[in-house]
C-alpha cells in the first residue's frame, strides 16, 4: 500500500514499506561515519530522509532523480517529521506511474487559465494585445507553461507552478494600477510575460531541475530573448513600447543581489518587483509553514533563503 508524504504523521515510530521520488541527495561525512541526507517527495509534498547505516553501500544503488521504494522508521526531529530509511530499491519504469509522485498545484487549473486569458482579454494596446494572443494561444506552448513549475525548491515548486504565480502577480499589479497611475496594459503585460523564460529554464521529468540554458542564461534573459521575438514578427511593434516591456522582464528580481539585470527604473517595473516578490515571498513561507504542522511542532524549518524560522499557526 502507497504511503504518501502527507499521511506520515499517521505512522511516526512506525515502520513504513513505500515508494518515493528523490529530489535531493547528498552523501555526507558525519562525526563517526558517512551518512545520506535526501530529500523524498511524491504529489503531496517532500520531507527530509537519512540513511545512517551503511551509508556508502546504499548511497550507490541510486541517484537524484530515481524513483525508490524504501523500508524505514518515521521519525520527529526538531518536530519536523523525517524518515530514518534502512533498505533502498530502485524501482523500474513500469513499476510507478510518475505522476504519482511529482507535486501540482492544488488550483483548478481550468478556472487559472480562464482568468488568464481574462487578462488578455481586457488590454486595449492592439500591440501589446496582439503579442499576448501569439503567446499564449500557442496550444503547444501554452499546455508547456501550463505545466511548468515557477521554481525547483522555493514558491510554487511544481507542476503549475508558473501559471499559478502567473495569475496571482496578474491579480496583484490589477489591484495597484488603480492605487498608482501606471500603465495598466503595460503593468498587465509585464506580469502575465515577467516569467515566461521559465518554460525553458526548468525541466520536470524525472525531477524539476534546471535545463542547461536554464542554468548558463537564466529565465530573465530567456524571457526576454522569447518576448523580443515574438514582438519583432507584429508589424509596426513601437520600439519605445517593447523597450518598457523588456525592461519589465529584465528588473523584475529588483537587486542585482538577486540576480536583476538591470534594476526597476519605471513605475511599472518597481510595482512589478514588488508584486512578484511578495507573491514568491507568501507562498514560499506558506509551503515550509503547511509543511511543519504537526501536533507538537512549534517552528518551521529553518528557512536558509531568509535566514529565519517561522512561528507555526
Amino acid at each position: 500500500m502507497k504511503i504518501y508524504i502527507d499521511q506520515l504523521h499517521e505512522y511516526i515510530n512506525k515502520e513504513i514499506i513505500s515508494e518515493f521520488l528523490v529530489t535531493q541527495k547528498e552523501l555526507r561525512e558525519g562525526s563517526k561515519d558517512f551518512y545520506v541526507r535526501m530529500k523524498l517527495a511524491d504529489k503531496t509534498g517532500t520531507t527530509t530522509a537519512n540513511i545512517w547505516n551503511n551509508a556508502k553501500q546504499l548511497s550507490d544503488k541510486f541517484k537524484e532523480g530515481d524513483l525508490i521504494k524504501i523500508k524505514g522508521i518515521v521519525i520527529t526531529y526538531n518536530a519536523q517529521i523525517q524518515i530514518t530509511v534502512n533498505k533502498v530499491k530502485v524501482l523500474n519504469a513500469e513499476e510507478y506511474d510518475l505522476m504519482e509522485f511529482i507535486e501540482s498545484t492544488s488550483k483548478d487549473m481550468d478556472k487559472l487559465s480562464e482568468t488568464l486569458f481574462g487578462f488578455v482579454d481586457k488590454i486595449s494596446q492592439p500591440h501589446l494585445k496582439k503579442l499576448l494572443k501569439s503567446i499564449f494561444e500557442d496550444k503547444e506552448f501554452y499546455k508547456s507553461f501550463a505545466e511548468a513549475p515557477a521554481a525547483k525548491t522555493w514558491h510554487h515548486n511544481y507542476l503549475g507552478g508558473l501559471l499559478e504565480h502567473t495569475v496571482s502577480v496578474a491579480k496583484l499589479c490589477e489591484f495597484l494600477s488603480h492605487q498608482y497611475p501606471a500603465d495598466r496594459d503595460l503593468l498587465i503585460t509585464g506580469a502575465l510575460l515577467h516569467d515566461i523564460g521559465k518554460v525553458f529554464e526548468y525541466r520536470t521529468k524525472p525531477v524539476i531541475d534546471f535545463t542547461l540554458d536554464g542554468r548558463l542564461i537564466g529565465h530573465l534573459s530567456l524571457g526576454d530573448q522569447f518576448v523580443s521575438d515574438k514582438a519583432k514578427m507584429i508589424d509596426n511593434f513601437s520600439p519605445l513600447l517593447i523597450t518598457k516591456l523588456r525592461h519589465l522582464i529584465l528588473a523584475h528580481h529588483g537587486e542585482y543581489e538577486k540576480a536583476s539585470v538591470r534594476l526597476p527604473q519605471t513605475l511599472e517595473a518597481v510595482i512589478l518587483h514588488h508584486a512578484d516578490n511578495l507573491d514568491a515571498q507568501t507562498v514560499g513561507v506558506k509551503q515550509l509553514v503547511e509543511k511543519g504542522q504537526t501536533d507538537d511542532a512549534e517552528w518551521s524549518e529553518y528557512d536558509r533563503l531568509n535566514n529565519r524560522f517561522y512561528l507555526l499557526p
